[in-house]
């Protein structure tokens, strides 16, 4: 597109955005998040095709001021809540969408490396995951039960320590990220190489699908939710690498400020996956088949829909 088209395409949208900044038009902060979502795509288009443009310039200081603008309101509103997850994270999600992809690939190739690595190597499997967890799951197989590992402790007990740990390996990938995304690359690589090869252990053992239907029930959830958080990680070393016009401070503060909600919305996820693996998890070998396939399924549509999905209907309704 012509750079003269671009300006005459969305002008009409700047003029609104200066007059919620400078003029008499008052717009709440939760409006000015909206257009400033909309506003750092077109920033990031024009600098894409035309650099050196003045357009450029103007785009970056309407962005800094709405920036600006939007953390220094306070607001009193007991939607809020509600607000954050219907429509904030997916604008934000939606002008991340990148990160997220790239983590969804790196997820796919690691995990991949992990499978193929258990395959050639018969002692990588007790590399990785220990000779205690081997063995007491070699004879968990014996007895018939795959992933009687769930049993073991309390519901509850298992429920918050599961939490508690999934949690914390969350935090680690999305923090982690401001070591310039490196840090959030490792924890990737770990816990990638170890889903592999510990599931490819049970293929090889021929309780594949065995295992699917226990370690699936709470693993949709909880693995979706990995790959996100790393995603956030890699926005956060993003803003930091690749400040693009924005000063590399005021990169990060803003990179901050979106990827640290994209992090805090996966933890709904990760809290229900730790619900699952501690109640329902250990029944999966009794349960019927269809019930068991049904929660998976049921599970994985659910957070496949709000991250890859919901972001483009709420930014298409906006934009709208």
């Amino acid at each position: 597109m012509r750079e003269v088209a671009f300006i005459k395409q969305n002008k009409e949208k700047w003029l609104d955005f200066e007059q919620a900044i400078f003029g008499k038009s008052k717009k709440n902060p939760d409006e000015l998040a909206s257009l400033y979502i909309h506003l750092v795509n077109d920033l990031a288009y024009a600098q894409t095709y035309y650099t050196k443009s003045k357009t450029v310039v103007y785009l970056n200081y309407l962005a800094s001021q709405t920036y600006q603008k939007i953390y220094k309101t306070k607001r009193e509103d007991t939607n809020r809540l509600v607000y954050f997850f219907k429509t904030e994270v997916p604008l934000i999600v939606y002008s991340y969408r990148r990160y997220i992809l790239y983590a969804f690939i790196l997820f796919t190739l690691l995990t991949s490396i992990g499978v193929i690595s258990a395959k050639n190597d018969d002692s990588f499997v007790r590399l990785i995951l220990g000779d205690g967890y081997v063995n007491m799951t070699l004879e968990n197989i014996k007895d018939g039960n795959p992933v009687a590992v769930y049993k073991s402790g309390s519901n509850w007990g298992s429920f918050i320590g599961i939490t508690l740990n999934n949690l914390k390996v969350g935090a680690m990938s999305y923090f982690y990220g401001i070591f310039f995304g490196i840090g959030t690359f490792w924890v990737l690589i770990q816990n990638c190489i170890m889903l592999g090869s510990f599931q490819y252990f049970f293929y090889q053992e021929g309780v594949f699908w065995e295992s699917v239907r226990g370690i699936w029930i709470h693993g949709s959830m909880e693995i979706f939710a990995m790959v996100i958080e790393a995603g956030a990680g890699f926005a956060l070393g993003a803003s930091i690498l690749f400040p693009k016009t924005f000063s590399r401070l005021n990169s990060f503060k803003i990179g901050f400020q979106n990827s640290f909600k994209i992090f805090l919305s996966t933890m709904p996820f990760t809290i229900m996956a730790g619900f699952l693996e501690g109640y329902i998890t250990r029944y999966s070998i009794d349960m019927p088949k269809p019930l068991s396939i049904g929660i998976i399924l049921i599970t994985l549509a659910m957070i496949s829909f709000y991250y890859l999905v919901y972001p483009f209907i709420v930014n298409k309704k906006i934009k709208n």
